[in-house]
């Protein structure tokens, strides 16, 4: 049995490049940027972030160009692939997640994550906009009483 699966979660090093191939499929790529915090032997922090090339197809390649933008918080799954090309005599080698299914992340404190991109002179009257307050945000009240094992039906 054989498995390629891959799961990132990261930001957006760039905004999203739509192109559309001879048949008229659209792809979107992107690249995503994971950050990984650790201690060394001393107990210094350290800190190492990976590049992940993205690349969608279809409709939700075009949902991606529209929606995401550089520094959005974004959760790809799919598969790895390896392509190789020769440029200039010399062989050239590039691994991508081909993505099955992309979620945007939590929208920015702004509160203007993943608004449609659009002209200038939408976005400039978006700008002169005041920030609206927010609804507080529902929480869930736990009782205080000890739960009592045997009362868990299974």
């Amino acid at each position: 049995m054989y498995l390629n699966k891959a799961f990132v979660i990261g930001n957006l090093t760039r905004d999203p490049e739509l192109k559309a191939l001879p048949s008229g499929i659209k792809v979107c790529s992107f690249s995503v940027a994971t950050n990984r915090v650790w201690k060394d032997k001393n107990g210094v922090r350290q800190e190492n972030t990976d590049y992940h090339n993205i690349v969608v197809f279809a409709k939700q390649a075009e949902t991606a160009a529209q929606y995401l933008k550089k520094g959005a918080s974004v959760f790809v799954e799919g598969r790895m692939q390896t392509r190789s090309w020769e440029q200039e005599g010399q062989k050239k080698y590039r691994t991508e997640i081909i993505a099955d299914r992309v979620q945007f992340g939590p929208r920015t404190s702004g509160g203007e994550g993943f608004t449609p991109k659009s002209d200038g002179a939408a976005a400039a009257g978006k700008a002169s906009t005041k920030e609206q307050p927010t609804a507080p945000m529902d929480t869930i009240e736990y009782p205080e009483e000890e739960i009592n094992p045997d009362d868990i039906p299974f």
